[in-house]
Protein backbone atom coordinates (compact mmCIF):
# COMPACT_ATOMS: atom_id res chain seq x y z
CA UNK A 1 0.00 0.00 0.00
CA UNK A 2 1.54 3.30 -0.93
CA UNK A 3 2.50 5.42 1.51
CA UNK A 4 0.70 8.77 1.66
CA UNK A 5 2.98 11.72 1.35
CA UNK A 6 2.44 15.48 1.60
CA UNK A 7 2.58 15.97 -1.93
CA UNK A 8 -0.24 13.83 -2.22
CA UNK A 9 -2.26 16.07 0.74
CA UNK A 10 -1.36 18.97 -1.16
CA UNK A 11 -1.84 17.60 -4.85
CA UNK A 12 -5.70 16.96 -3.22
CA UNK A 13 -6.12 20.25 -2.20
CA UNK A 14 -4.59 22.08 -5.02
CA UNK A 15 -2.13 23.77 -2.83
CA UNK A 16 1.33 24.09 -2.20
CA UNK A 17 3.36 21.26 -0.57
CA UNK A 18 4.90 24.26 1.25
CA UNK A 19 1.68 25.08 2.36
CA UNK A 20 1.24 21.40 4.18
CA UNK A 21 4.60 21.00 5.36
CA UNK A 22 3.82 24.09 7.77
CA UNK A 23 0.51 22.93 8.74
CA UNK A 24 1.63 19.73 9.42
CA UNK A 25 4.85 21.02 11.44
CA UNK A 26 2.95 23.32 12.93
CA UNK A 27 3.97 26.52 11.42
CA UNK A 28 2.45 29.72 11.55
CA UNK A 29 1.27 31.76 8.44
CA UNK A 30 -1.90 29.52 7.47
CA UNK A 31 -5.56 30.21 8.25
CA UNK A 32 -7.69 28.32 10.64
CA UNK A 33 -10.17 27.36 8.03
CA UNK A 34 -7.19 26.09 5.74
CA UNK A 35 -5.59 24.35 8.49
CA UNK A 36 -8.56 22.39 9.11
CA UNK A 37 -8.74 21.39 5.52
CA UNK A 38 -5.27 20.13 5.16
CA UNK A 39 -6.14 17.93 8.44
CA UNK A 40 -9.19 16.49 7.70
CA UNK A 41 -7.28 15.66 4.17
CA UNK A 42 -4.19 14.19 5.76
CA UNK A 43 -6.89 11.96 7.82
CA UNK A 44 -9.06 11.06 4.89
CA UNK A 45 -6.16 9.85 2.75
CA UNK A 46 -4.43 8.11 6.09
CA UNK A 47 -1.52 10.46 6.66
CA UNK A 48 -2.04 9.83 10.35
CA UNK A 49 -0.24 6.47 11.79
CA UNK A 50 -3.67 4.88 13.53
CA UNK A 51 -4.33 6.08 16.86
CA UNK A 52 -2.04 9.23 16.16
CA UNK A 53 -3.50 12.69 16.75
CA UNK A 54 -4.27 14.80 13.57
CA UNK A 55 -3.00 17.65 15.28
CA UNK A 56 0.31 17.66 16.94
CA UNK A 57 -0.26 18.25 20.43
CA UNK A 58 2.93 17.48 23.49
CA UNK A 59 0.73 14.54 24.06
CA UNK A 60 0.90 12.67 20.41
CA UNK A 61 3.42 13.46 17.15
CA UNK A 62 2.71 13.53 13.72
CA UNK A 63 4.35 11.11 11.38
CA UNK A 64 6.28 13.34 9.75
CA UNK A 65 8.64 10.97 7.03
CA UNK A 66 8.45 14.14 4.72
CA UNK A 67 12.12 15.85 3.91
CA UNK A 68 11.65 18.97 5.86
CA UNK A 69 13.31 21.36 3.89
CA UNK A 70 9.92 22.44 1.73
CA UNK A 71 12.35 24.83 -0.27
CA UNK A 72 13.59 21.58 -1.91
CA UNK A 73 11.52 20.88 -5.18
CA UNK A 74 13.61 19.22 -8.04
CA UNK A 75 17.49 17.48 -8.03
CA UNK A 76 19.25 16.41 -11.03
CA UNK A 77 21.25 13.18 -11.71
CA UNK A 78 23.86 14.03 -14.14
CA UNK A 79 24.82 11.09 -16.74
CA UNK A 80 27.20 10.66 -19.41
CA UNK A 81 27.67 7.59 -22.30
CA UNK A 82 26.25 4.27 -20.25
CA UNK A 83 28.24 1.82 -21.65
CA UNK A 84 25.79 -0.39 -19.33
CA UNK A 85 22.40 1.54 -20.02
CA UNK A 86 20.21 -0.85 -18.02
CA UNK A 87 22.37 -0.63 -14.64
CA UNK A 88 23.04 3.00 -14.60
CA UNK A 89 18.78 3.47 -15.72
CA UNK A 90 18.39 0.20 -12.27
CA UNK A 91 20.25 3.08 -9.98
CA UNK A 92 18.34 6.15 -11.75
CA UNK A 93 14.84 4.82 -11.18
CA UNK A 94 15.59 4.15 -7.41
CA UNK A 95 16.64 7.63 -6.94
CA UNK A 96 13.50 8.73 -8.42
CA UNK A 97 11.26 6.34 -6.18
CA UNK A 98 13.40 7.27 -3.44
CA UNK A 99 12.70 11.05 -3.90
CA UNK A 100 8.97 10.85 -4.85
CA UNK A 101 8.83 9.63 -1.43
CA UNK A 102 9.69 13.07 -0.49
CA UNK A 103 7.83 15.47 -2.91
CA UNK A 104 10.99 16.55 -4.61
CA UNK A 105 11.00 16.47 -8.52
CA UNK A 106 14.13 14.09 -10.26
CA UNK A 107 15.17 15.55 -13.61
CA UNK A 108 17.43 14.02 -15.96
CA UNK A 109 20.77 16.50 -17.28
CA UNK A 110 22.78 14.40 -19.77
CA UNK A 111 26.32 15.53 -20.65
CA UNK A 112 28.69 14.59 -23.76
CA UNK A 113 31.71 12.01 -23.20
CA UNK A 114 33.82 15.03 -23.02
CA UNK A 115 34.68 18.60 -22.18
CA UNK A 116 35.44 20.01 -25.89
CA UNK A 117 36.94 23.28 -25.87
CA UNK A 118 34.00 26.31 -25.63
CA UNK A 119 31.48 23.90 -23.59
CA UNK A 120 29.29 24.97 -20.96
CA UNK A 121 27.33 22.70 -18.42
CA UNK A 122 23.78 23.30 -19.33
CA UNK A 123 22.18 26.13 -17.59
CA UNK A 124 19.91 23.99 -15.43
CA UNK A 125 22.89 23.29 -13.30
CA UNK A 126 24.13 26.76 -12.83
CA UNK A 127 20.53 28.72 -12.81
CA UNK A 128 19.24 27.69 -10.02
CA UNK A 129 16.78 25.35 -11.26
CA UNK A 130 17.92 22.08 -8.96
CA UNK A 131 18.82 22.53 -5.49
CA UNK A 132 21.53 19.11 -5.84
CA UNK A 133 22.90 16.51 -8.00
CA UNK A 134 23.84 12.99 -8.10
CA UNK A 135 26.83 12.47 -10.72
CA UNK A 136 27.13 8.93 -12.80
CA UNK A 137 28.92 7.95 -14.67
CA UNK A 138 31.03 11.14 -15.87
CA UNK A 139 34.42 9.89 -16.14
CA UNK A 140 36.02 13.11 -18.23
CA UNK A 141 38.57 15.17 -15.71
CA UNK A 142 37.67 18.39 -17.10
CA UNK A 143 33.69 17.56 -16.62
CA UNK A 144 34.43 16.18 -13.12
CA UNK A 145 36.21 19.61 -12.58
CA UNK A 146 33.59 21.64 -13.55
CA UNK A 147 30.77 19.77 -11.45
CA UNK A 148 33.32 20.39 -8.37
CA UNK A 149 33.08 23.57 -8.87
CA UNK A 150 29.39 24.16 -8.56
CA UNK A 151 27.92 25.89 -5.29
CA UNK A 152 25.12 23.30 -4.88
CA UNK A 153 24.76 20.18 -2.90
CA UNK A 154 26.62 16.95 -4.67
CA UNK A 155 27.31 13.38 -4.48
CA UNK A 156 29.04 11.53 -6.54
CA UNK A 157 28.98 7.87 -7.98
CA UNK A 158 32.56 6.88 -8.87
CA UNK A 159 34.76 9.54 -9.78
CA UNK A 160 38.30 10.07 -12.49
CA UNK A 161 41.27 8.41 -10.91
CA UNK A 162 43.45 11.78 -10.84
CA UNK A 163 41.57 13.56 -8.74
CA UNK A 164 42.10 13.58 -5.22
CA UNK A 165 39.54 13.03 -2.62
CA UNK A 166 39.91 16.21 -0.40
CA UNK A 167 39.36 18.00 -3.74
CA UNK A 168 36.34 17.44 -3.70
CA UNK A 169 33.35 19.07 -2.85
CA UNK A 170 30.91 17.00 -2.49
CA UNK A 171 30.10 13.01 -1.04
CA UNK A 172 31.74 10.19 -3.10
CA UNK A 173 30.45 6.89 -2.87
CA UNK A 174 32.63 4.24 -4.32
CA UNK A 175 31.86 0.44 -4.69
CA UNK A 176 34.38 -1.49 -2.89
CA UNK A 177 36.29 -3.72 -5.50
CA UNK A 178 39.78 -4.65 -4.32
CA UNK A 179 38.96 -6.83 -1.95
CA UNK A 180 36.58 -8.62 -4.06
CA UNK A 181 39.14 -8.98 -6.76
CA UNK A 182 41.86 -9.88 -4.37
CA UNK A 183 39.37 -12.92 -3.18
CA UNK A 184 38.49 -14.13 -6.85
CA UNK A 185 42.31 -13.77 -7.92
CA UNK A 186 43.23 -15.97 -5.07
CA UNK A 187 40.37 -18.12 -5.80
CA UNK A 188 41.87 -18.92 -9.13
CA UNK A 189 45.22 -19.59 -7.88
CA UNK A 190 44.15 -21.93 -5.11
CA UNK A 191 42.73 -24.01 -8.12
CA UNK A 192 45.82 -24.10 -9.58
CA UNK A 193 46.61 -21.31 -12.17
CA UNK A 194 49.00 -18.90 -12.16
CA UNK A 195 49.28 -17.10 -15.41
CA UNK A 196 46.68 -14.78 -14.87
CA UNK A 197 46.03 -11.18 -16.75
CA UNK A 198 43.89 -8.32 -15.60
CA UNK A 199 42.22 -6.08 -18.24
CA UNK A 200 41.06 -2.82 -17.40
CA UNK A 201 41.54 1.34 -18.02
CA UNK A 202 43.04 1.98 -15.05
CA UNK A 203 43.21 5.59 -15.33
CA UNK A 204 39.51 5.64 -16.09
CA UNK A 205 38.12 5.48 -12.61
CA UNK A 206 38.45 4.85 -9.23
CA UNK A 207 37.18 1.61 -8.91
CA UNK A 208 38.97 0.23 -12.14
CA UNK A 209 42.43 1.21 -10.24
CA UNK A 210 41.77 -0.19 -7.09
CA UNK A 211 40.12 -3.40 -8.46
CA UNK A 212 43.55 -4.07 -10.09
CA UNK A 213 45.37 -2.99 -6.93
CA UNK A 214 43.25 -5.93 -5.28
CA UNK A 215 44.88 -8.41 -8.79
CA UNK A 216 48.47 -6.67 -7.15
CA UNK A 217 47.54 -7.95 -3.97
CA UNK A 218 46.16 -11.53 -4.63
CA UNK A 219 49.34 -12.03 -6.72
CA UNK A 220 51.87 -10.71 -4.54
CA UNK A 221 50.37 -12.24 -1.21
CA UNK A 222 50.78 -15.52 -3.44
CA UNK A 223 53.91 -14.94 -4.50
CA UNK A 224 53.33 -15.20 -8.42
CA UNK A 225 55.11 -12.76 -11.00
CA UNK A 226 52.95 -10.71 -12.86
CA UNK A 227 53.29 -10.56 -16.65
CA UNK A 228 53.34 -6.64 -17.82
CA UNK A 229 52.49 -8.08 -21.33
CA UNK A 230 49.34 -10.30 -20.19
CA UNK A 231 47.82 -7.40 -18.27
CA UNK A 232 45.80 -4.10 -20.52
CA UNK A 233 45.68 -1.56 -18.15
CA UNK A 234 46.19 1.71 -19.93
CA UNK A 235 43.47 3.74 -21.81
CA UNK A 236 41.30 2.72 -23.46
CA UNK A 237 38.73 4.20 -26.22
CA UNK A 238 35.05 5.15 -24.73
CA UNK A 239 33.70 3.29 -28.64
CA UNK A 240 36.64 1.10 -29.10
CA UNK A 241 36.67 -1.08 -26.40
CA UNK A 242 35.69 -4.42 -28.48
CA UNK A 243 38.23 -3.29 -31.19
CA UNK A 244 41.34 -2.48 -28.77
CA UNK A 245 40.37 -5.47 -26.44
CA UNK A 246 40.83 -7.80 -29.69
CA UNK A 247 43.80 -6.44 -31.13
CA UNK A 248 45.32 -6.48 -28.00
CA UNK A 249 44.14 -10.16 -27.49
CA UNK A 250 45.27 -11.24 -30.91
CA UNK A 251 49.02 -9.37 -30.76
CA UNK A 252 49.57 -11.84 -27.09
CA UNK A 253 52.33 -14.31 -28.18
CA UNK A 254 50.73 -17.18 -25.48
CA UNK A 255 47.10 -16.28 -24.08
CA UNK A 256 47.34 -16.75 -19.96
CA UNK A 257 44.96 -19.47 -18.27
CA UNK A 258 42.71 -16.63 -16.71
CA UNK A 259 42.02 -13.29 -17.12
CA UNK A 260 40.57 -10.84 -14.19
CA UNK A 261 38.46 -8.39 -16.32
CA UNK A 262 37.65 -4.97 -14.56
CA UNK A 263 33.87 -5.27 -15.41
CA UNK A 264 31.47 -7.61 -16.84
CA UNK A 265 31.23 -5.47 -19.61
CA UNK A 266 35.10 -6.30 -20.71
CA UNK A 267 34.65 -9.75 -19.83
CA UNK A 268 32.03 -9.92 -22.24
CA UNK A 269 34.57 -8.93 -25.13
CA UNK A 270 36.86 -11.25 -23.75
CA UNK A 271 34.47 -13.70 -24.08
CA UNK A 272 33.35 -13.05 -27.39
CA UNK A 273 36.81 -13.11 -28.37
CA UNK A 274 37.68 -16.26 -27.21
CA UNK A 275 34.23 -17.99 -28.38
CA UNK A 276 35.95 -16.70 -31.96
CA UNK A 277 39.19 -18.94 -31.54
CA UNK A 278 37.38 -21.88 -30.46
CA UNK A 279 38.72 -21.43 -26.41
CA UNK A 280 36.62 -22.87 -23.97
CA UNK A 281 35.79 -21.39 -20.41
CA UNK A 282 36.64 -22.03 -18.30
CA UNK A 283 38.81 -25.31 -19.54
CA UNK A 284 41.01 -23.51 -21.70
CA UNK A 285 40.87 -19.90 -19.70
CA UNK A 286 39.33 -18.65 -16.72
CA UNK A 287 37.39 -15.48 -16.70
CA UNK A 288 35.97 -13.11 -13.76
CA UNK A 289 33.92 -9.66 -13.95
CA UNK A 290 32.73 -7.41 -12.10
CA UNK A 291 28.62 -5.93 -11.74
CA UNK A 292 26.52 -9.41 -11.80
CA UNK A 293 24.81 -7.65 -15.19
CA UNK A 294 21.92 -9.52 -16.95
CA UNK A 295 22.67 -7.48 -20.30
CA UNK A 296 25.06 -9.51 -22.11
CA UNK A 297 24.52 -12.52 -23.99
CA UNK A 298 26.26 -15.84 -22.96
CA UNK A 299 26.96 -13.66 -19.74
CA UNK A 300 24.64 -13.61 -17.21
CA UNK A 301 24.71 -16.17 -14.76
CA UNK A 302 27.75 -17.66 -16.03
CA UNK A 303 30.30 -15.71 -15.06
CA UNK A 304 32.34 -15.20 -11.95
CA UNK A 305 31.38 -11.68 -10.94
CA UNK A 306 30.59 -8.93 -8.00
CA UNK A 307 26.64 -8.36 -7.43
CA UNK A 308 26.21 -4.52 -6.99
CA UNK A 309 23.09 -3.82 -5.81
CA UNK A 310 21.57 -0.89 -7.69
CA UNK A 311 18.21 -0.86 -5.78
CA UNK A 312 19.73 -0.19 -2.28
CA UNK A 313 22.56 1.84 -4.09
CA UNK A 314 19.88 4.06 -5.93
CA UNK A 315 18.04 4.56 -2.26
CA UNK A 316 21.14 5.39 -0.11
CA UNK A 317 22.44 7.90 -2.61
CA UNK A 318 19.40 9.96 -2.93
CA UNK A 319 19.53 9.43 1.40
CA UNK A 320 22.75 10.77 0.97
CA UNK A 321 21.63 14.03 -1.43
CA UNK A 322 18.83 14.79 0.97
CA UNK A 323 21.28 14.46 3.77
CA UNK A 324 23.72 16.95 1.83
CA UNK A 325 20.91 19.29 0.80
CA UNK A 326 19.87 19.65 4.86
CA UNK A 327 23.22 20.24 6.14
CA UNK A 328 25.70 21.43 3.37
CA UNK A 329 28.25 22.62 5.63
CA UNK A 330 29.22 19.17 7.24
CA UNK A 331 32.47 17.46 6.58
CA UNK A 332 32.36 15.63 2.89
CA UNK A 333 32.16 11.92 3.03
CA UNK A 334 33.59 8.99 1.44
CA UNK A 335 31.62 5.76 1.25
CA UNK A 336 32.79 2.23 0.26
CA UNK A 337 29.73 -0.05 -0.21
CA UNK A 338 30.69 -3.25 -0.01
CA UNK A 339 29.32 -6.14 -2.76
CA UNK A 340 29.33 -10.08 -2.91
CA UNK A 341 31.18 -12.56 -5.00
CA UNK A 342 28.97 -14.69 -7.10
CA UNK A 343 31.22 -17.28 -8.68
CA UNK A 344 30.18 -18.81 -11.48
CA UNK A 345 31.21 -21.51 -14.08
CA UNK A 346 33.64 -19.43 -15.66
CA UNK A 347 35.80 -20.25 -13.11
CA UNK A 348 34.85 -23.55 -12.23
CA UNK A 349 37.92 -25.68 -13.85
Amino acid sequence: MKRITMQDVANALDISRVTVWKVLNNQPGVSDVLMNEIYSKARELGYFKQGQSSKGSSSTSLEITDFTDPSISTVTVVVSRPESALFWMNIIHQIAKELDKTGVNLMYTYLPSQMTPGYTLPSALTNGSVQGMVVLNVYDYNLISALNDLKIPKIFLDMVADLAYDQLTGDLFLLEGRSCIRKITNEIIRRGRTEIGFIGDTHYAITNKERYEGYLDAMSQNQVKINPELCLTGNIGIYTYREEIHAYLAGLKKLPQAFVCVSDYVAYFVLQYLNDHNLRVPEDIAISGFDASTEYPGVADRLTTVEVQTRTLGVRLAKQLLYRIQYPSTSTEVTYINSNIIYGESTNF
